[in-house]
């Protein structure tokens, strides 16, 4: 059930501070590597006709959120100390994977950092959650959609193709990027907010620049 403001919330909501942003926190390959996602996407759609691989530019989600625009600095500093002691993560693209019988994606099979990566995020979660109906989400899986929302009878006839086709592709993750877009504006696009290096810094370090 999704929260709906009340007629007396709604006109605090739409002063500055209270505006309602979703956020989206993502890795991103490189031009290239979305280049040829992207074209295994098209290519899926042209042959099963499928609306579910017109999907926007590829990337790894990490995390999902709706919160106040008022938040974000903080939010935005979390993060900034995350990457400081995070490091760069070598990500694998191989081969496809499915979620019977709607999804076809990806594999990563260098799933752990990016695993250790999220575990990080989730530990100060609550900052993260608007409300009882409005909280973050993780993925529990972690792969690179080509195509998702699948009627039965066109993933069984994708599946018997793709289970037996190859893809690879690798990058490095050297931050991570967050987006965000107004609330409920499904026809806007995300923008980038901030983008957060991962330097492999000590905590003490981490700790120094983020109070200085």
């Amino acid at each position: 059930m999704k929260y709906k403001p009340s007629q007396k919330e709604l006109p605090l909501m739409q002063m500055a501070g209270y505006r309602q942003n979703e956020y989206r926190l993502i890795l991103s390959p490189h031009e290239a590597l979305r280049e040829k996602i992207s074209q295994a996407r098209q290519e899926f759609n042209e042959k099963f006709k499928a609306p579910g691989a017109r999907l926007g530019k590829p990337y790894i989600t990490l995390a999902r959120f709706v919160q106040l625009e008022m938040m974000e600095e903080r939010i935005l500093n979390r993060l900034k100390v995350v990457a400081m002691g995070f490091y760069p993560i070598k990500v694998e693209l191989k081969d496809f994977g499915s979620l019977p019988t709607h999804s076809i994606f990806i594999q990563i099979p260098t799933k752990e950092p990016i695993r250790q990566l999220v575990r990080q995020i989730k530990t100060w979660q609550r900052l993260l959650k608007l409300n009882d109906n409005q909280k973050p989400y993780f993925p529990d899986e972690l792969n690179m959609t080509i195509a998702r929302q699948l009627q039965p009878e066109q993933f069984e006839a994708a599946w018997k193709e793709y289970v037996q086709k190859s893809f690879s592709g690798r990058f490095i993750a050297d931050s991570m990027l967050l987006l965000k877009k107004p609330h409920q504006h499904h026809d806007q696009p995300f923008q980038i907010a901030s983008r957060f290096e991962f330097q492999n810094l000590p905590v003490n370090v981490k700790q120094g620049e983020l109070f200085d």
